[in-house]
């Protein structure tokens, strides 16, 4: 039977002193009675000799030393786990908040969960589609891969998250699919558009939803992305699932990190933040990956919002360091309307060329890809001199190159947060847009694949054949084009 404790010393912010305690564990779980009667939970952060620093659940209102009583559980966070959780939406500790019953669990999983072995982890070379052309076609997702998304405050993150979440799929032939999705410190606005996106999109019942609000306690939202990763695990290497988990918003997890740091009166790093924010994002992030032996994975895109805008920041930064690549959302694009607003040129898929080509996606992918890339950069540099110079100080090739970039903006990367491309029509769309260009300017591309494809899809509505006309398609007929390129604003 669990002792209880009368030593309540001091209360903190979040944090409570408690001495002359016997037995207690790092991360060990405890109950606070107080006088007239309410239950509050904690957690021990920190043991020197008879004393144990603990973190509270809730508020501390209430609380004061010698005043109530303390019960240690002996044993860490858990979540209880079974296929039941899929359709369900929790909090951040883990409690249904739809409404529905408790989960009537197979287990209970340590969510702190296990370091897995680098030995132990298969290359991530599996393609995932998520049906939004910026990502498919240019910055690939990769199952296994952890690829964060870089946003900024007032960006529309929240719909690229929602529509990705509903739009992300696997190949049939890999096997079941599923989206674990955790929110840290949004409003309850933010939440309910989550909830009814979720539904609308028919996502939900493929998803587990855990959702922090910002007017819950900072120690949810250290739990909220542990919880998630704990599902997904489950999910993934016992049920054999290939899992999607999306963590929005980074930013106010390490804000909540910094939080408890402060009151702890631990030495600051860069901005505030503590020294081991490294460390600790890189608690979560590493759980994501491939395991030998084992058919399910675990994909991970968290998102966080820059500070000021600056790539530089401490969060970022780090983030960078331990993952594989970034999405990158413009300012400028959301300005002019173009949604999703992804930079392309600067935003990285490290193991992209991994999941792409025959047997993936198509074979011409990687040529295309690149011819892409090179095409938008040159056009992007030849409208600002347009801006400098004028239209008419420019060659024909360059006012080509400048209708190109328009055209790519308006027909390739602005799609809408509704319309989901599979990779063919993305591909397609590239090839039409290419087009445009001279043949001889394709340097990028195998002859074989300019023979199958270059003029099969001719121009865009900024240049080459007009909206309406009629074109080749891949098999040699000629049929009506719509136009517009599948745009879905």
């Amino acid at each position: 039977m669990p002792r209880e404790y009368r030593s309540i010393q001091e209360v903190a912010g979040p944090l409570m002193l408690v001495q002359d305690v016997e037995g207690v564990a790092y991360d060990e779980l405890g109950e606070i009675r107080l006088e007239d009667g309410q239950i509050r939970s904690c957690r021990v952060l920190e043991i020197d000799g008879g004393n144990a620093l603990v973190q509270l659940f809730e508020s501390a209102a209430g609380i004061r030393p010698r005043g109530g009583r303390v019960r240690f559980l002996g044993r860490g966070m858990e979540l209880g786990v079974s296929k039941d959780l899929l359709g369900r939406v929790f909090d951040g500790m883990g409690r249904p908040a739809d409404g529905g019953p408790e989960i009537l669990p197979d287990h209970r999983m340590d969510v702190n969960g296990l370091p897995m072995n680098p030995a132990a982890r298969e290359y991530p070379d599996e393609f995932i589609q998520t049906g939004v052309s910026a990502i498919d076609g240019l910055n690939t997702l990769v199952r296994g891969q952890k690829l964060p998304i870089f946003s900024a405050s007032g960006l529309p993150h929240a719909k690229l998250a929602a529509q990705i979440a509903a739009q992300a799929r696997v190949k049939k032939e890999d096997g079941p699919f599923a989206v674990v999705f955790a929110a840290m410190g949004i409003p309850f606005e933010e939440a309910e558009f989550f909830r009814k996106s979720f539904r609308a999109l028919g996502a939900l019942g493929r998803s587990v939803l855990f959702l922090n609000l910002a007017k819950d306690p900072v120690v949810e939202r250290i739990a909220a992305p542990r919880m998630a990763m704990t599902a997904a695990e489950y999910l993934a290497f016992e049920r054999d699932m290939h899992v999607l988990v999306i963590l929005t918003d980074m930013t106010n997890y390490a804000d909540a990190l910094r939080e408890i740091s402060a009151a702890r009166r631990e030495i600051p790093g860069r901005r505030g933040y503590p020294g081991y924010l490294y460390t600790d994002l890189a608690s979560i992030y590493e759980r994501a990956g491939r395991k030998k032996g084992k058919a399910g994975s675990i994909t991970l895109l968290p998102i966080l919002t820059m500070p000021e805008d600056d790539k530089t920041h401490p969060i970022p930064d780090l983030t960078g360091y331990i993952t594989e690549g970034q999405i990158l959302l413009g300012r400028d694009l959301y300005r002019r309307g173009i949604l999703p607003p992804i930079d392309v040129l600067p935003s990285l898929s490290r193991l992209k060329d991994k999941g792409i080509g025959e047997g993936k996606t198509r074979a011409d992918h990687s040529g295309t890809m690149n011819q892409l890339f090179a095409a938008y950069a040159r056009g992007k540099e030849v409208r600002e001199l347009m801006v400098i110079l004028g239209e008419a100080a420019l060659s024909s090739l360059d006012r080509r190159y400048a209708r190109f970039a328009d055209a790519f903006e308006e027909e390739y990367l602005s799609q809408g947060f509704e319309t989901n491309r599979d990779v063919e029509e993305t591909l397609n769309i590239g090839w039409r847009l290419l087009s445009m260009l001279p043949r001889s300017e394709l340097k990028r591309i195998d002859e074989e694949y300019l023979e199958r494809f270059y003029g099969k899809w001719e121009g865009g509505r900024n240049g080459g054949t007009e909206s309406g006309d009629s074109h080749t398609n891949g098999t040699g007929e000629t049929e009506k084009k719509a136009g517009g390129g599948g745009q879905g604003t």
